[in-house]
């Protein structure tokens, strides 16, 4: 559908008037006009005919909106938008007016490009966060896991009804039973709700911090981020390989600075006992017991345990 400039910029006098007229004429009997006008019984022809350019705007962009054609290929002027006409009062005068509205994919899209805003991830495959989530596939895909599930759900629904939490959840599993999955939606559902979170794949984090030794601005804004965030949730912790230094001076800061202030979250293959012979022993200075419950202390009281039985998914998918 051409501008209605580009139909009349070559018509003069009789010609052009003829042409506007047929225009008009058509314009007013399209079916989105005539629900303007039930909508706005105030637009008479009068002011109709002297606003042509926007009643003609605004039936080309509903056009276009009816076979939309989706977000990436919107053929409107203004991409994601359509012309809407309202009645506002210029110069004591009710008057026609124009503003370009958001469809429901522009709104959709601007939703979720602020929720991302709110999830940093470091070193987590990107798929695990930008997935749809349902929740009925997700309590229905392996009933053994059913318990754990509702209990995330429960989790979920204390924060959006009575604010952030002072405990995380420690969530414990077999290989592949869909543990970081559930973090990921718990992390996006809060991101909803208006939460900041950051998730960390916590193997490669740790050998990642051995070059962030050369950059301490780097190591700095990271662990400040960190934590600092609502919601921090450490992926896969237990299998990562500790020194000393990462034990006691970031992960041992991080955890001691995040307790009694704000939640965090574990996904593991170890329970607690297990995780805390692993805290407990580093290649460089072997097993050390009490740097081992040290950082337990920070982490057991500050969780309730989550033991996600199930089947295992990646081997399912294979």
């Amino acid at each position: 559908m051409e501008s209605l400039g580009q139909l009349l910029k070559q018509m003069n006098g009789p010609s052009f008037l003829k042409k506007s007229q047929a225009i008009f004429e058509e314009l007013l009997h399209d079916p989105v006009v005539r629900e303007l006008r039930a909508e706005h019984p105030e637009m008479d022809e009068d002011k109709l005919r002297a606003n042509l350019p926007r009643l003609y705007q605004y039936v080309h962009d509903q056009r276009n909106c009816r076979n939309c054609p989706g977000l990436d290929r919107c053929p409107n002027d203004f991409e994601g938008h359509y012309s809407k006409l309202e009645m506002a009062e210029q110069n004591g005068k009710l008057e026609i007016v124009e503003r370009k509205a958001p469809c429901s994919l522009q709104i959709a899209k601007h939703n979720e490009e602020r929720i991302r805003k709110r999830i940093r991830s470091f070193y987590v495959d990107e798929r695990a966060l930008e997935e749809g989530y349902n929740e009925v596939e997700i309590m229905g895909k392996d009933r053994l896991r059913a318990p754990a599930v509702s209990q995330v759900f429960r989790y979920i629904r204390e924060v959006k009804d009575n604010g952030l939490q002072p405990k995380g959840l420690y969530l414990f599993g077999s290989f592949g039973t869909g543990k970081t999955f559930l973090m990921s939606y718990l992390l996006h559902e809060l991101a909803i709700a208006g939460y900041t979170g950051v998730i960390v794949y916590m193997p490669e984090f740790m050998e990642d911090l051995k070059s962030m030794l050369q950059d301490s601005q780097k190591l700095k804004e990271t662990v400040e981020v960190m934590k600092n965030c609502d919601l921090l949730i450490l992926d896969d912790i237990g299998a990562e390989n500790l020194s000393p230094w990462v034990r006691d001076h970031v992960l041992g800061a991080i955890l001691n600075y995040r307790m009694n202030r704000k939640p965090t979250f574990y996904t593991s293959n170890y329970d607690l006992a297990s995780l805390e012979k692993h805290l407990s022993f580093t290649s460089k200075d072997g097993e050390e017991l009490y740097k081992g419950q040290r950082l337990m202390d920070r982490i057991s009281p500050f969780v309730d345990v989550v033991h996600l039985h199930g089947e295992n998914q990646r081997r399912n998918r294979s």
